[in-house]
Parts: structure tokens; C-alpha cells; sequence
């Protein structure tokens, strides 16, 4: 699948890797980084999803998703994300990807995006049936660049873990260097970590914002395949 992520917001927090571990698919362990684990809150658009280098479906391949993810380590190295929570407003989305065990959930998401008279990216979630919420607004700083190891370390996944029938599934991806820049946090009122059970404390320790990358998911395999 060809897509398109855009208007990222990336929020993080440090817990411990014996936290991280009791969520880890079998045969991964987690990625760590200042000897921590970190688990991000992360809220962007998902633009022109289509099959292949095909064009994008039409309102199907274009979401919002929020989700809640922590960072994986095969033993060979190989790096990926582990989603404990993916939010989107497109109910046949949610089906699809629940139906491959993917955990994504059927909420209301908002965007809002920002202007040259207010520079400001929001992100909001709903869930149905009163359940969990999250709302955050992050301003950046497109003058300056970020390059450091632990924005690095924390967005450059180039793969997923998942489980499917009982098995560690890993699904590769290829994108460019997600383009980073520093994010000043103007709110947050987030429910999801802990309805993913993450509990963290205080702000986020690291705030990123990138305008997005074009990337493509490749061919599936089951660890020890």
C-alpha cells in the first residue's frame, strides 16, 4: 500500500522496558533508548491510501488516525513499532485492519490545522459509547530542524509488530526521513494511554512535528519464516 502521512504530531514519554515488555508480540523485545523505553502519542492524517503505486481510494484512503505505540527490537536488530491503539473516523478501515489484528477503533477523530494567523495543529479523539478521549494542540518551529538520535530513534520505524493467528507478524515499510521539527505543547487532556494501559506522568518529554512523508508498506512475513 502507497499513502501519504501528513501533519504529524508526535508525543512522548519515557516508562520503563519492564512496562513495554508485557505488551511486546512474542520474539520482539523492546527498543530502548537512555536506557528507557518511550511510548508515543501520535495524531497525523492519512492521505490517498491506495493498493500498490495505484492512485488513492476515494474516501476510504484519506483519515484521520491518533494512536498509542511503543517500539520494538527483533534479535536480529530489525526495529519496528508495536500499536497498542489506532483511533480513526473510517469504519471499514477499522474492520479491515482489526480483521488482519491490527487494534484500530471507530471514533470520531478531528483535525484542525494550522495557519499563518494561528500555527497550531490539533488533534482530537471521541471514542463511541463514552469511552476514552484525547485532545492536543502542539505549535513548531519550521525554522529549525531536528535532527537529534532520540527524534531519530523515535520515528524512524521502518516496519510494524504485529500479532496475527497467534503468530509475530512483521510488515515493512520505506519512507524518507521524516523532515522534524521542535513542537512547543499548548494542550493535552489524553485518556488513551491509559485506556491502552500506559501509565505516564507530567508532559511529554519530547514534542515533534513533521509536515509528512510519503512511504509504502511491503510484503508481510512471520518472524521465523
Amino acid at each position: 500500500m502507497d499513502q501519504r502521512w501528513m501533519d504529524a504530531v508526535f508525543l512522548h514519554w519515557r516508562i520503563p522496558e519492564s512496562v513495554a515488555a508485557r505488551f511486546m508480540p512474542r520474539g520482539v523485545q523492546p527498543d530502548t533508548f537512555d536506557g528507557s523505553s518511550w511510548a508515543g502519542l501520535i495524531g497525523f492524517r492519512m492521505k490517498e491510501a491506495g493498493i500498490g503505486r495505484g492512485p488513492g481510494i476515494p474516501y476510504l484512503g484519506s483519515f484521520n488516525e491518533v494512536n498509542v505505540r511503543l517500539y520494538s527490537r527483533e534479535p536480529d536488530g530489525t526495529r519496528g513499532v508495536v500499536f497498542l491503539s489506532l483511533d480513526s473516523n473510517r469504519l471499514p478501515v477499522v474492520l479491515a485492519a482489526r480483521a488482519a489484528g491490527i487494534p484500530y477503533v471507530w471514533s470520531r477523530t478531528g483535525y484542525a490545522p494550522p495557519s499563518a494567523r494561528t500555527p497550531v495543529t490539533s488533534y482530537s479523539v471521541r471514542r463511541f459509547r463514552r469511552g476514552a478521549s484525547s485532545t492536543f494542540r502542539a505549535t513548531a518551529d519550521l525554522g529549525r530542524p531536528v535532527e537529534d538520535p532520540l527524534s531519530t530513534h523515535l520515528t524512524a520505524r521502518f516496519g510494524l509488530h504485529s500479532v496475527f493467528r497467534g503468530q509475530t507478524l512483521y510488515i515493512p515499510n520505506t519512507h524518507r526521513p521524516w523532515p522534524l521539527y521542535p513542537a512547543e505543547l499548548l494542550e493535552l487532556d489524553d485518556r488513551l494511554m491509559g485506556a491502552a494501559g500506559i501509565a505516564v506522568e507530567g508532559p511529554p518529554e519530547s514534542v515533534l512535528y513533521s509536515p509528512g512523508v510519503r512511504t509504502q508498506f511491503g510484503r508481510p512475513r512471520f518472524l521465523g519464516h
